[in-house]
Order: structure tokens, then sequence, then C-alpha cells
């Protein structure tokens, strides 16, 4: 049994790390330009995370959102390095309401695509794929009838 998994770590091939992917590229030959997300529909009340943007402004949006706009939910999405940030206002405008509020969290894998432009005349233009994280959260006000001590479940 020993000897089984001997050879299947050694006869596994070994998939390239992503995060090298650089170093496998050769930087005086071509030029990465990474191209945008895939854009999801718009809709009024997504909020999109970013690394550089404030994030008092974003918990301010947020906030807007549910006091001057009258929504009832919102959508934080946040990608890559991001996701930390998209979490951190989630919780942040949570708090801010206290139990009013419910968050629901999905995770997602998008693929981005890298355009790899030849610097010199030798190479020629290439294309390259990669994975990132991404969450999306549903800030959403709870519902008061569901809540009440006085509720009670019929069918019992």
């Amino acid at each position: 049994m020993a000897e089984a998994s001997a050879d299947s770590s050694v006869s596994s091939p070994q998939k390239p790390n992503p995060e090298k992917f650089n170093e496998l590229v050769d930087e005086e030959q071509y030029t990465i330009k990474k191209r945008l997300p895939r854009t999801f529909p718009k809709r009024k009340n997504d909020v999109y995370v970013s690394s550089k943007t404030n994030l008092k402004v974003q918990l301010n949006r947020c906030l807007k959102h549910f006091d001057e706009n009258g929504f009832q939910e919102v959508f934080i999405h946040g990608l890559g390095n991001a996701i930390n940030r998209a979490i951190n206002l989630a919780l942040q405008v949570q708090v801010h309401y206290g139990n009013v509020m419910e968050v629901s969290t999905h995770t997602s894998t998008l693929e981005l695509i890298d355009d790899l432009d030849p610097k010199t005349e030798d190479a020629e233009p290439g294309v390259h794929s990669r994975n990132n994280s991404a969450v999306h959260i549903r800030v959403y006000r709870k519902d008061p009838a569901s809540d009440s001590p006085d509720t009670v479940i019929k069918g019992t």
C-alpha cells in the first residue's frame, strides 16, 4: 500500500503554479495586459468593492441605499484581494443597523484573461487564462414578523 502511494506521487504531473506565471513569461518579450473581468448586469443596489476605494465611502454608499433610496437589500461584490474588504463592509453595515439586518454570502470563481502583447517582432501575441475568487454578499432587512416572540408555528 505504501508503494502505491509513493509511485503515484512520483508519476503524477505537476501543474504550473499560477502565481509563478509572471516568471514563466519573458518580460523582455511580452507585456502583460490584464483585461477587466466579465461584468454582470449592474443593479442600482449593487456595490462593487475594490481595494483602492476608501472603505468609509463604500460604507456610506451602502447606508445611503438603505436610508435614502429605500432599498430592502444591497448586494456587495468583491474580487480577489477585495474579498476581505467586502466581508468587512457587509459586517459593518450589519453592525450599524443592529439586529435589523441579515447577511447571505455566496462565493464563486471567475475566469480572468490576460493579453500577452509582444515587445519584439519575433514573438507572437498570446492570451493567458487564470482563475480568481469572488464573493457576493446580500445584506437585507429581516422580516419583522419572523423575529417576533408571539409568532406561533402552525401545524404542530
